[in-house]
């Protein structure tokens, strides 16, 4: 992954031959840090939320499991068949453009040779020899004349995550964070549960919205701390947007 971020010395090494070309041979691979942060930071803002609501509702803290379990299973699922319905129709689109693509070349190839020469005059080629020279190269090879069509004439991405990969994916960091805020009342399964059972299912949500968000600022060098102050702040607003409306809304529990 190329960082952009570092002392020069460290940069040079980045830029040695073998490190660029490890680098391009690897720009292909799918990462999947998305598809992780989507659903660990919405599994444990929508569990939490849940265990927020029932606080300010004054119900008993049974609920909180109860309807917690519930959402890990039933929204977890439901967030990742949509993530894997909107990553397939991503692949759907790709091979449909691809098939156009590829039947234009079949059918005016002299016509799609002029888009290449003006999206590569708009780059700041001039027309001439060497313009020329770098058409022909492109349209040598099918394949690569209509990868390059669909990159950039259509500004798509030509190597899409796998559905399966992302929807597993959203689904475990979905569950598997999603369940931090339940992990107090485990503790007391059978047994009277404390009054201040939600401040620490608070603790432990806040947490993992830190742990989370740092790792995220680590990736996108973005910082550590600052990435996750910020996660923590925007699962905290969720978390008393729920307790907020529980809280006005107990009334209206008989």
């Amino acid at each position: 992954m190329k960082q952009g971020l570092g002392s020069k010395q460290e940069l040079e090494q980045q830029h040695t031959d073998d490190a660029i070309a490890a680098r391009l041979a690897a720009s292909t691979k799918q990462s999947y840090l998305g598809d992780f942060l989507l659903g660990a930071i919405d599994g444990a803002v929508t569990t939490f939320a849940i265990v927020a609501s029932v606080a300010g509702a004054g119900l008993k803290s049974e609920f909180a499991l109860v309807l917690g379990l519930a959402n890990l299973l039933a929204d977890g699922f439901s967030m990742a068949a949509g993530n894997y319905l909107k990553t397939k129709s991503d692949h759907e689109v790709l091979a449909k453009m691809r098939h156009i693509e590829e039947r234009h070349i079949a059918l005016i190839p002299e016509g799609e040779k002029e888009e290449l020469r003006q999206i590569y005059a708009q780059k700041g080629f001039e027309r001439g020899p060497l313009l020329e020279k770098i058409i022909t190269v492109i349209t040598a090879d099918k394949k690569r004349w209509v990868d390059e069509m669909l990159v950039e004439e259509w500004g798509m991405d030509i190597h899409p995550p796998s559905p399966w990969i992302s929807a597993l994916i959203t689904m475990l960091a979905f569950c598997v964070l999603g369940a931090i805020p339940l992990i107090p009342f485990l503790f007391y399964l059978g047994k009277p549960l404390p009054t201040d059972i939600f401040m620490w299912s608070a603790a432990a949500t806040g947490l993992a919205f830190f742990l989370v968000g740092s790792g995220k600022g680590k990736v996108v060098a973005q910082g550590w701390l600052r990435g996750g102050l910020e996660t923590l702040f925007v699962g905290s607003l969720a978390a008393g947007l729920a307790y907020a409306v529980g809280y006005f809304a107990k009334g209206l529990i008989g």
